[in-house]
């Protein structure tokens, strides 16, 4: 079947797949469409943005760097969200008589269908209107946007014909984990640069705007650039840079859907060795306390290493706990009290302990019989939690005190730190018995459905009551940095907050208890919803 036949027919493919998807529920459909508009509303204020950019004397660096981060947004969104989108697989097809040359024509038609496409789009036309002068340079600008737009797409189905193997293994979907700690890093970043860029101008912008110029699809819109300052042979070698790069990629693509269809799927095929080794002991038992509460602590530890969700959720939580902090006393703004998000982002891990186990909460439930044993689930839940949290705790307030070299309210932070750990272990431990709610496994959310109040209430007023509770160490800090005689007894905050927050983890373990005791039918069912 040639190209020209096939190609509306994964057009129409695409069209279905958006509309069916729609019809599962109209939660999606809302969702949907709440994220299109916002992103069409973005695109045209950012087409809008650009377009007053237009005669800036740095309008070209602001543009060739946006279209540079786009590109990179297009390569890594396949490792990212290898759901998102399911003509990503093309071993779907992999049983119908297609070749793959046509094939690749096809999906790339497809591709161009979707709210991504769009916005791409008008961030190039943008990018074009900005820096064109001149009825050259704007016809110059139409070959630029169209090569730049087949460029993106054909590199985001690149990489995911690469690694469509990988991607649809269950050790694969381990990749969306990064995503939170890109985000997280990114902004960071961005927040830097921006910081930087506010205060020496957009000229900070022109040395890596001078190299990412020559670097696909960058390049398309250095072209128009250089076609509007007269540099036509710039201009032609920027072009025909981005149009090596759109055959080589798609030569690349055509490669790997070959290969995808006629060779046998061994990737998620375990050897013999590494089976072995996935059903031998790590040891770790032998480390941890004996009885009940060794033996929850290393399903707790177990589950952050080997459930995406839970390692998604710790990850993101380790990355900006540490980013905040040390990004800020970077920057010569931050505050040693920073560190406490340390605590803060981690304490947040304690909150909705039940639903982190699912529909197997069951085989949990059948063992407790009692306030005891509900006592002691708890309690090594939160000794997992501990044994993470504290070190890395400490390691990010000594880290942001080295960096901002104010040693001297090293104890004071410490102490706070605790003293929050503490109340969140307290508050989560009894949000997870009051306000329990399901994690579906599959796809990229967080609650079920109908379920978010249920969220709301237990991480965000969980959130406050540790607040509140953190009053008592917080106005004791305040008097002693106010008080006159408060310096030479600042160490004390150290001894303080760290008791102090051990009781309130003592405290609220003991609350949860009866109750988790009480309601284990009702836990159970919330838990397994969805």
């Amino acid at each position: 079947m040639s190209a020209d036949a096939i190609t509306p027919v994964f057009v129409r493919l695409k069209l279905s797949l958006l509309r069916n998807g729609l019809r599962q529920s109209g939660g999606r459909k809302a969702a949907y469409i709440t994220s299109a508009v916002f992103a069409l509303l973005f695109a045209a204020l950012q087409l809008i943005g650009l377009i007053a950019l237009r005669g800036h004397a740095h309008a070209e660096s602001v543009v060739v760097l946006a279209v540079a981060v786009l590109g990179l947004g297009w390569a890594v969104m396949p490792l990212f969200f290898p759901s998102g989108d399911e003509t990503l697989d093309p071993t779907r097809l992999v049983m119908l008589p297609l070749r793959p040359r046509p094939l690749v024509r096809a999906l790339l038609t497809a591709s161009l269908v979707g709210i991504g496409p769009l916005f791409t789009l008008c961030l190039l036309v943008g990018s074009v209107v900005a820096v064109a002068r001149g009825g050259a340079a704007f016809a110059v600008g139409v070959v630029a946007v169209v090569l730049a737009l087949l460029v993106c797409v054909a590199l985001a189905r690149a990489v995911a014909a690469a690694n469509v193997r990988l991607l649809t293994s269950r050790k694969g979907r381990d990749l969306a984990v990064l995503s939170g700690l890109v985000i997280a890093v990114g902004a960071q970043i961005v927040n830097f640069g921006a910081q930087r860029i506010g205060a020496s101008g957009l000229g900070e912008l022109d040395p890596a705007a001078g190299v990412l110029q020559w670097v696909p699809p960058a390049s398309a819109i250095g072209a128009v650039h250089a076609v509007s300052e007269g540099s036509y042979g710039l201009a032609a070698a920027q072009l025909a840079l981005t149009a090596g790069a759109l055959v080589a990629l798609l030569a690349l693509w055509s490669r790997h859907l070959t290969r995808l269809m006629t060779s046998p799927d061994g990737s998620t095929l375990p050897g013999a060795e590494s089976a072995a080794k996935e059903r031998s002991s790590t040891g770790l038992a032998r480390l941890l306390p004996p009885g009940r509460t060794g033996t929850v602590m290393e399903r707790s530890l177990r589950y952050v290493w080997r459930d995406p969700k839970t390692k998604a959720a710790w990850v993101t939580s380790l990355a900006i706990g540490l980013i905040v902090p040390v990004f800020n006393a970077w920057q010569g703004t931050g505050s040693v009290y920073f560190a406490c998000f340390a605590a803060g982002m981690l304490g947040i891990q304690m909150y909705n302990q039940f639903g982190q186990d699912t529909s197997a909460f069951w085989i949990v439930a059948m063992t407790i019989s009692s306030t005891r044993d509900a006592y002691v689930e708890l309690r090594a839940r939160a000794y997992a939690l501990l044994l993470i949290t504290l070190p890395y705790a400490t390691l990010v307030t000594v880290l942001t005190t080295a960096m901002l070299g104010d040693w001297r309210r090293l104890p004071e932070a410490l102490g706070l730190s605790f003293a929050l750990l503490g109340a969140m272990l307290a508050t989560g431990a009894w949000t997870s018995a009051r306000f329990p709610y399901s994690i579906p496994q599959e796809g990229y959310k967080n609650v079920a459905p109908g379920q978010t109040g249920l969220a709301w209430i237990s991480i965000f007023g969980g959130m406050m009551a540790a607040a509140l509770l953190c009053a008592p160490v917080i106005a004791l800090t305040i008097w002693l940095n106010v008080s006159a005689d408060g310096e030479d007894w600042r160490w004390l905050l150290l001894p303080a907050g760290t008791a102090y927050g051990a009781g309130l983890t003592a405290a609220g373990l003991k609350l949860a208890a009866p109750r988790t005791a009480r309601r284990l039918p009702e836990i159970l069912a919330a838990v397994s919803k969805g």
